[in-house]
């Protein structure tokens, strides 16, 4: 399934390159320079997901963000703006913006907050690449996600709801490195990088045979974290 995206922004060369960086990611990409293009856009293109440029000429982003909620309760909006103010970031967030990001911003974290919508929404969609009882096992532990079981050599552990969400996306991904990034948006969006290493630091405890010398859950520097089994 290829995604749509409706990137809406005035200035022409930021609207341009968004354009050319998410068509190299091999997603549908349609664009708007003003508020009343954006909205009639979206009604022809249809997308899963609208980049959207808060101040723009004839409707600006915020009253775009309540039409386009109101009309397409599923669509994922992420507004961008030149405002730092928090007053700024609370209304798009409050009015239905499911994301926020300051300019100048980083094309890179933009294209790592919109492939973490995507994986989140793949995995609402399609059901998760486990056994049918929903269970795995690896290096001597046995995990059931339904039940919320966990067995390390025959020795229940005791993992908390959020360390049972890390493993069974570890699991559905083995081998796969995933960024920060995407563990904050599909396991806890209010959480930061922080509190996402911390989590792992815990699970490591849990799980690895040396905490300090982690041969599963590892590292990737400057990336993010896998499962290497």
């Amino acid at each position: 399934m290829q995604y749509k995206i409706l990137v809406v922004e005035d200035e022409e060369f930021i609207r341009i390159g968004l354009q050319e960086c998410l068509e190299m990611e091999d997603y549908e990409v349609a664009v708007a320079g003003d508020g009343e293009e954006a909205l009639s856009k979206a009604d022809e293109f249809m997308p899963h997901l609208v980049i959207l440029d808060v101040m723009m000429p004839k409707k600006n982003g915020f009253d775009v963000c309540r039409i386009l909620r109101k009309k397409y309760p599923n669509l994922v909006i992420i507004m961008l703006t030149a405002k730092g103010e928090e007053t700024s970031k609370v209304t798009g967030l409050n009015i239905g913006a499911d994301d926020y990001i300051t300019k100048p911003f980083s094309t890179l974290e933009l294209l790592a907050r919109v492939n973490a919508f995507f994986r989140k929404l793949a995995l609402q969609i399609t059901p998760p690449a486990l056994n049918e009882d929903e269970s795995a096992q690896f290096c001597g532990i046995s995990l059931d996600f339904k039940k919320y079981e966990a067995v390390k050599n025959g020795v229940p552990i005791d993992l908390n709801v959020r360390e049972f969400q890390l493993l069974r996306l570890f699991c559905e991904r083995r081998g796969e490195v995933i960024s920060r990034e995407e563990l904050i948006q599909l396991i806890d969006s209010s959480s930061s990088s922080r509190t996402i290493d911390n989590y792992i630091v815990k699970l490591r405890q849990k799980i690895e045979e040396d905490s300090e010398n982690p041969k599963l859950i590892l590292s990737i520097r400057g990336m993010g974290y896998k499962l290497d089994v």
